[in-house]
This record gives C-alpha cells, sequence and structure tokens, in this order.
C-alpha cells in the first residue's frame, strides 16, 4: 500500500540514539506511513542502528543522500524521494513531538500546503534551547505572522508538513541549513495558498549535541524572512526560480510496482 505520509529525518551521526527517536515515532504514528532517514555519506554511525529497526518494521528506510552534505540537501533529497503526497520533516534529537505528525499530515489532506508545528501560538511551548536563538526565532514568528501575513506563529519551526506537489513546483533554493521550513512558508505566503498550524511542546534536546550553528545559517533565515513580504506572485514566476531538475533513482513502493522518478 502506498504510504499516505513520508516522514524525512536527517540526521549526522546520531549513534544509538536513533533507536528511542525511531520508537517512538513508530508507536505514534497512525497514518501508512514511511520513515527516510537520511544521511550524507555510508560510514554514517546512525545507519546500523535504522537498518536493525528497518529488519523488523518496513516503514524504516535508510536513504543515501547524493545532492551534497549538510541537512538542506538532505531535507531535499528526502522530499524528493518520498512516495507520499505528505512530507513531515521532523528532527532525529527528539525535540518534536511524534503524536502530532499525523496531525499535521491531515492538515496538507485537507488543502494547506504547509502545516507547521507552532511554538509560539496559544498551547505552544518551547522548553530549553539556547536564549538568544529562542528570542531570534520568536521574534521572526511574530513579525512574519502579523505584518506577512504568512500564517504560522513559528515560520522557522523545522517540524513541519508539506504537499510534496507544491514542494516539487516552487522548487527549494536553500542549499546550507535548516532555513528551508521558512523558505517554503514564504513561497506559500507569496503565492497565496494555504498555511495552518497546531500548538506544539518542543523540548530541548536530550542526547547528544545540536548541529545548528546560527552563525552560518542566519544570512539564508534573512533571505526567506525578507522574501515572505511582497507583493503575489503567479506559479509559472516562483517556478522559474527553482533549481535544475536532477534525476533521482527510482523508488519502489514494495507493494506497488509503479516507480517514481523525482525531481530536485
Amino acid at each position: 500500500m502506498k504510504p499516505r505520509v513520508s516522514v524525512i529525518v536527517p540526521v549526522y551521526n546520531e549513534g544509538e540514539a536513533i533507536l528511542r527517536c525511531l520508537e517512538r515515532m513508530l508507536r505514534e504514528m497512525l497514518l501508512p506511513a514511511e520513515v527516510l532517514v537520511v544521511h550524507d555519506m555510508p560510514e554514517d554511525t546512525t545507519v546500523p542502528y535504522v537498518e536493525q529497526v528497518a529488519r523488523t518494521d518496513p516503514r524504516v528506510r535508510a536513504v543515501l543522500n547524493t545532492y551534497g552534505r549538510g541537512p538542506a540537501n538532505a531535507i531535499r533529497f528526502g522530499i524528493d524521494t518520498a512516495l507520499a503526497p505528505v512530507a513531515v520533516v521532523t528532527m532525529a534529537d527528539g525535540c518534536d513531538d511524534p503524536r502530532q505528525i499525523d496531525e499535521l499530515a491531515r492538515l496538507v489532506d485537507r488543502g494547506v500546503v504547509v502545516a507547521a508545528a507552532s511554538r509560539y501560538m496559544p498551547g505552544g511551548q518551547q522548553v530549553g534551547g539556547p536564549r538568544l536563538k529562542r528570542l531570534m526565532s520568536r521574534w521572526a514568528g511574530r513579525s512574519l505572522y502579523t505584518f506577512a501575513r504568512v500564517g504560522t506563529r513559528d515560520a522557522t519551526n523545522s517540524f513541519k508538513a508539506y504537499d510534496t506537489e507544491f514542494v516539487r513546483e516552487v522548487g527549494i533554493e536553500s542549499r546550507t541549513g535548516f532555513e528551508i521550513g521558512l523558505e517554503l512558508t514564504a513561497k506559500a505566503t507569496r503565492l497565496r495558498l494555504p498555511v495552518a498550524e497546531i500548538p506544539t511542546i518542543w523540548l530541548d534536546r536530550p542526547l547528544g549535541e545540536s548541529h545548528f550553528d546560527l552563525g552560518r545559517f542566519l544570512p539564508g533565515y534573512l533571505r526567506w524572512y525578507f522574501f515572505a513580504y511582497g507583493r503575489r506572485l503567479a506559479r509559472e514566476k516562483l517556478a522559474g526560480r527553482s533549481i535544475p531538475t536532477v534525476v533521482v533513482p527510482a523508488q519502489r513502493d514494495p507493494q506497488d510496482s509503479t516507480e517514481f522518478e523525482q525531481t530536485a
């Protein structure tokens, strides 16, 4: 059966810690799903543990990213490889609530192109994390929601669900960090397409070390922050900004004979 939601989990040397993340995710998801754990190199320490889980749960796959290293390329590759009409991006560090994957996916199924898990709407909360990063994220989210009317108070959060057809149409231009969530929210806003949010409680990473580098990723965030402010764009004009097509080896659904060619 073709999955209804593809869960994209970018990883970098998570090692055994990925087991806890996958266990919670697989326990909480009820929709037919595939979980794509996207890594940049075959020797990534996460891979043996993902393969261990995959031997007993066919929903899980370790996927080697061939677009280039870094979280943006891993997320791009994961969405392009996805078999489902909805892609949910979530982190491997346990900060996101896996119970909300289905809820986010259902919002996209109802017609929104971006569904955000929001720390900053009523009922949401952020527990822990670097203070400066928290302040900047909250300010960006609230100002975009108030003045650019982006449809979510948490445009910078990576925990989002996307209509995969929408993503493939407008393309992903980000190449360095986690700003893809902001990029796609900004593009949906300029196209006047629906964006929705649900409250979430974000918990700081319980294990391991964060790979977020604010200084390196900030220029990308600023680019898409300012892009969100502007007049309505036609789909053709926005799609024309996309990166040239790259063919990914076709992925086969184990229970479906149809092969899918994806584009970057």
